[in-house]
């Protein structure tokens, strides 16, 4: 399959991030591109928009093109479930999914993939970021928007192509880079790896691909992500706060690299977990022969990406933010960071718990994850597309939270509520996240000032 030839590609799940990305290299590429996707809003609305991208908010297979030379399809989708997938396979149409589609741009250009359990969205786009200011006009593709850029993907002609790769489902297996960046190794999606080794397993096939031509970057301070890096068979690199790191980062967050200064890590957005990810971005574009001036110059600039500790608005002189953070880990490093820059504020956290499998493996974890909120409010579980229910409440993490903190927690069930509830509570002295991997987004958005 080579894309550059292609003159129409059709895409189903047009909004999801990375559709989204590949449609808009695609149509950089000046091919012809439309799709479509379910009504709810999503950043990527915008994007689609402004590259004059047409699609439909509904499914249908009258939608599916006759004359499109491939359609590119979510992979929450398939012919059982979506009527256009299976019109296009009913129709001969030569189709693809999302992650084959990337693992083929990887095969265009140099490709370095940016992977592990936290970080992987803010890491990719400060690589990408940097190297555009370096000037090597890489390609990229980004899990969320990167606001410099107003949209998720860049579409240079340079020899690089920087890509976040999700291990979920093993999308891995479509992917063979020639560098990789490994952030993290935490157990996550237990609806696809039911055990941690089983979920490590998939990072160690993945590392084991690199030709020995190629590198890897990762976290040394990271236990897991170690263990991983000996599955590689090419040059390995760790990074860290560790003295033992190849590239150490200092208490006065000054870069080394085997005792080699490489200047300071300044960045704007707050908490070591993100100073950890500049480091990575830098290791590998020092590896790569850029100009470390430029890229220390990008990485100070970095205005950082949708939905990870996004500044949102004030609700009467409240401070509202908006952040990712869906697995223990990343919300003690978010709350920790807020804590940091917010010393002396009251702490609400809006948490939206992501998936019934995820929230009941790791309901223990996710209980004791709030110690730097002063407040906790747990909505109903956002199940997505892969589930409907799964033997776990949010009432039964708001009891456990509670256990660990008496009354810190409580259960209020929808979006509307909890905006009602917040609206005349909060104040100058407050800070308001919201927080997870679903629409929570919508609580800061609606609680702002001047909001419709």
């Amino acid at each position: 399959m080579d894309l550059n030839k292609l003159k129409k590609v059709y895409c189903i799940g047009i909004k999801g991030s990375g559709v989204a990305a590949i449609a808009e290299i695609l149509k950089n590429k000046g091919i012809e591109v439309s799709g479509s996707d379910i009504e709810e809003k999503f950043f990527t609305d915008e994007v689609l928009k402004r590259n004059n991208i047409p699609y439909e908010e509904n499914f249908s297979a009258s939608n599916v093109p006759d004359d499109a030379g491939l359609v590119i399809y979510s992979t929450a989708y398939n012919e059982k479930n979506n009527p256009e997938v299976a019109e296009a396979k009913r129709k001969n149409i030569p189709i693809t999914s999302y992650p084959e589609a990337l693992g083929e741009l990887f095969r265009e250009k140099f490709g370095i993939a940016v992977c592990g359990t936290h970080g992987k969205t803010t890491t990719t786009a400060m690589l990408a970021e940097s190297l555009r200011v370096a000037g090597a006009e890489p390609g990229a593709i980004v899990g969320s928007q990167v606001i410099q850029w107003q949209g998720s993907s860049l579409a240079g002609d340079g020899k690089y192509f920087v890509a976040e790769a999700d291990e979920y489902q093993n999308k891995f297996q479509y992917y063979n880079p020639l560098a990789v960046i490994l952030t993290s190794v935490d157990w996550d999606h237990p609806d696809y790896f039911s055990t941690f080794e089983e979920y490590k397993k998939t990072f160690k096939d993945f590392v084991s691909k690199i030709p020995k031509h190629g590198f890897l970057i990762y976290c040394g301070d990271d236990a897991d992500a170690s263990e991983v890096a000996k599955s590689a068979g090419c040059e390995t690199l760790s990074y860290g706060f560790g003295e033992e790191n190849d590239y150490r980062i200092t208490d006065k967050l000054e870069l080394l690299y085997k005792n080699k200064k490489l200047g300071m890590i300044e960045i704007q957005a707050p908490g070591k977990h993100n100073v950890l990810n500049a480091v990575a971005a830098t290791a590998v574009c020092y590896k790569l022969g850029m100009d470390l001036k430029k890229v220390r110059e990008a990485l100070k600039t970095f205005q950082g990406t949708s939905r990870r500790f996004e500044y949102i608005g004030k609700k009467n002189g409240a401070i509202l933010i908006d952040d990712y953070a869906h697995h223990p880990e990343e919300i003690k490093a978010t709350l920790k960071a807020a804590r940091k820059v917010y010393a002396h504020k009251n702490i609400w956290t809006i948490f939206h718990p992501h998936t019934f499998t995820r929230t009941k493996a790791l309901l223990q974890e996710f209980a004791q994850s709030f110690d730097n909120a002063d407040n906790v409010i747990v909505i109903d579980i956002y199940g997505s597309a892969r589930e409907e229910q799964g033997g776990v409440s949010s009432k039964d993490l708001v009891d456990l939270i509670n256990k660990y903190n008496p009354g810190r927690a409580e259960y209020i069930p929808t979006i509307d509520e909890t905006v009602e509830f917040l609206k005349d509570k909060i104040g100058n002295n407050d800070v308001v996240i919201s927080m997870g991997a679903g629409d929570v987004w919508k609580v800061t958005d609606k609680l702002k000032d001047n909001s419709k």
